[in-house]
């Protein structure tokens, strides 16, 4: 059985890897420069945290899925995520550097009002970002300013400062998930067209059972993606979100079903994997601006 590590705090983490604990909601870690070897084992974050890889492998594990964590890529956890550190020599400090914060120093500030918006958190591991030459320097410049404001004497100030420090490296992460997404657009492309044929798929050969209301998190499993990380790579793709596209077409089968069936509405949402028929007449008028029988009555006259 693996040992579970609880980081529940930034000091738990530096206690850990026996680095010194400059505040108690931020730090900037070298683990080169730590005292402790990372252990093998699971890590239950209850803190965000960044990290990249500047040196040789390890292999980190989250949910069912590997990733090699390879030189100049950078992975990011978020409070209740727990992954597997394998593959570590106990006799070598890693070339790892990173940046962990606990939630309550965005408390009051912008960053607080944006945290949600970084959605890269809600990747796994094996969507880790890689940086080019220019972005390590960038991430690297942006950790260093944090730092030097950690050396500083904690004043009223602060906390305001180091919420701003992350907050810019965090929006030079969106950046490079941007680039990254422009410059993989043949893989992404090929993963889209399997999530539309899969979509068109959803619902063959049922013969009217009810199944399972479709969602992004089922196609993206199919994709062995996450769904945070599905659901951008297909809005920046399509322009449209994973969601929206769903959609559309479970409204697309409703009218099939509706002038190819003689099925009531309430049967028709079931095989739709509605619920409560209730929301696949509002879903229909939101998007047909009709409700299901008028639809039917109309396109039937």
């Amino acid at each position: 059985m693996m040992d579970v590590f609880k980081i529940d705090s930034i000091d738990a983490y530096n206690r850990l890897v026996g680095l010194p604990t400059r505040h108690p909601f931020v730090a900037v870690v070298d683990l080169k420069e730590a005292a402790n070897p990372i252990p093998p084992g699971r890590f239950d974050y209850d803190v965000y945290a960044l990290f990249l890889k500047k040196g040789s492998q390890c292999s980190i594990r989250y949910g069912c899925r590997s990733y090699d964590f390879q030189r100049g890529s950078v992975v990011s956890f978020s409070p209740g995520q727990v992954v597997e550190v394998t593959g570590v020599s106990m006799d070598i400090r890693p070339d790892v550097v990173g940046l962990l914060f606990h939630p309550d120093i965005a408390f009051g500030t912008s960053l607080g009002n944006k945290l949600s918006d970084y959605s890269f958190f809600g990747y796994a591991d094996n969507e880790a970002v890689h940086l080019s030459d220019d972005e390590h320097d960038i991430f690297i410049d942006c950790l260093d300013k944090i730092k030097r404001e950690l050396e500083h004497p904690i004043d009223r100030h602060s906390g305001r400062l180091l919420s701003a420090g992350i907050d810019l490296l965090l929006e030079y992460m969106t950046r490079f998930y941007d680039r990254q997404f422009i410059t993989r657009s043949k893989v992404n492309s090929e993963i889209v067209v399997r999530f539309e044929k899969n979509l068109k798929n959803y619902y063959r050969n049922q013969d009217g059972n009810e199944i399972p209301y479709p969602t992004v998190s089922f196609f993206a499993d199919k994709a062995n993606l996450s769904a945070g990380y599905f659901g951008d790579l297909v809005k920046k793709h399509t322009g449209i979100s994973a969601q929206e596209i769903i959609t559309r077409h479970i409204v697309d089968e409703g009218k099939r079903m509706l002038l190819s069936s003689s099925d009531d509405i309430n049967t028709i949402a079931y095989g739709l994997g509605f619920q409560y028929p209730q929301h696949f007449t509002r879903l229909f008028k939101r998007l047909t601006g009709q409700n299901p029988t008028q639809y039917r009555r109309m396109s039937l006259s």
